[in-house]
C-alpha cells in the first residue's frame, strides 16, 4: 500500500492490555504505532518502550480528548496519510484495522467508525445495558441532527484520512470524553464522508470504561454539541468549532510540522 498508516494509542493504565493489542496488530499495514501515555500509574510506558513503539509522556494527565490532540499532532508530524486511533485497553479488535481503513484507501470515506452494533452480539460481549440505551439515544439524536445514518456514533476505534484532520479545528475541542462527538459533528460540518464496519464487542475488567456519573456528563454535552452545531449551521451564533479551520487555530510556529504542503 502506499499511503503512510500509522496507529495511535492514547493511553492511561494498559499495562496489562497493551502487548496484546499490539500483537493482533496484521503486518505489513501499519507503518508506525506510536503511544501517547496520560500518567499511567503501571507500566504501560516501559512496556511499550520494549516493544518498540514510539512513545511520548504527557508531563501531566491531559485527560482523554487532550491525549488524542497528541495523538493526532504527533501522526500529522510523522506524514501520515491514514491515522487510526486504536485503545490499547484491547476492547477493540486490532486485527481488523485493515477493513477499518480500506474505504479510505480506495477514497470513498474520509472517516471510517467500528461499530459494536453492527458487529451484533452487544449484549453477548459484555456490554452493560445502560449503555447499550444511551449510545443508541445519543446516536439516533446525532444521526437527526447531522444527517447520518451511523449505527454506533461512540466508539473508540477510528480511522482519519489526512486531510480530514488537518482541516477540522480538534484542537479546540474538548480534553474529556466529548471530544470524539465534536469530531464526528466536525467531520459533518466541513463536508467530510464518514463510514462504519461491524466489529465486535469486548467489555471485561482491564478494559477502560466509563462509569455512570461520567456517561451521564458525555450524554448532556454530546446532546449540548448538536445544540451549538444547528446554531451554528443556522446562523444563529459563530461557533469556532465548526467554522474555523484547523489552520487558523494553531500556532504559526508548530503549522509547518502539522500542514504538509508547508513541510
Amino acid at each position: 500500500m502506499d499511503q503512510s498508516v500509522i496507529v495511535v494509542m492514547p493511553a492511561y493504565n494498559a499495562a496489562k492490555t497493551l502487548e496484546r493489542t499490539y500483537r493482533d496488530l496484521p503486518e505489513g499495514v501499519v507503518g508506525k504505532i506510536i503511544l501517547v501515555d496520560d500518567v499511567s500509574q503501571d507500566e504501560t510506558v516501559e512496556i511499550a518502550q520494549r516493544l518498540g513503539l514510539k512513545t511520548i509522556v504527557h508531563v501531566q494527565n491531559k485527560g482523554y480528548g487532550g491525549n488524542q490532540k497528541t495523538c493526532y499532532l504527533e501522526a500529522l508530524a510523522e506524514g501520515a496519510d491514514i491515522i487510526v486511533m486504536l485503545h490499547p485497553d484491547y476492547q477493540y479488535d486490532s486485527t481488523l484495522v485493515p477493513e477499518l481503513i480500506a474505504p479510505i484507501v480506495d477514497g470513498t470515506a474520509d472517516m471510517m467508525m467500528g461499530s459494536r452494533f453492527l458487529g451484533g452480539q452487544v449484549r453477548a460481549g459484555g456490554m452493560p445495558i445502560y449503555k447499550i440505551i444511551a449510545n443508541q439515544f445519543l446516536t439516533v439524536c446525532e444521526n437527526l441532527v447531522l444527517g447520518l445514518h451511523l449505527s454506533e456514533a461512540h466508539t473508540g476505534f477510528r480511522a482519519y484520512r489526512r486531510e480530514l484532520l488537518e482541516t477540522i479545528p480538534f484542537l479546540l475541542n474538548s480534553d474529556d470524553f466529548l471530544f470524539d462527538s465534536q469530531v464526528i459533528a466536525q467531520a459533518v460540518a466541513f463536508g467530510f464522508r464518514i463510514g462504519e464496519i461491524g466489529v465486535p464487542t469486548r467489555y471485561f475488567e482491564e478494559a477502560s470504561s466509563v462509569n455512570f456519573r461520567r456517561s451521564v456528563v458525555y450524554g448532556l454535552g454530546t446532546l449540548w454539541t448538536l445544540v451549538k452545531y444547528l446554531a451554528h449551521k443556522w446562523g444563529l451564533a459563530q461557533v469556532p468549532q465548526y467554522g474555523k479551520p484547523l489552520r487558523s487555530v494553531i500556532s504559526r510556529y508548530h503549522s509547518k510540522g502539522v500542514f504538509r504542503e508547508q513541510n
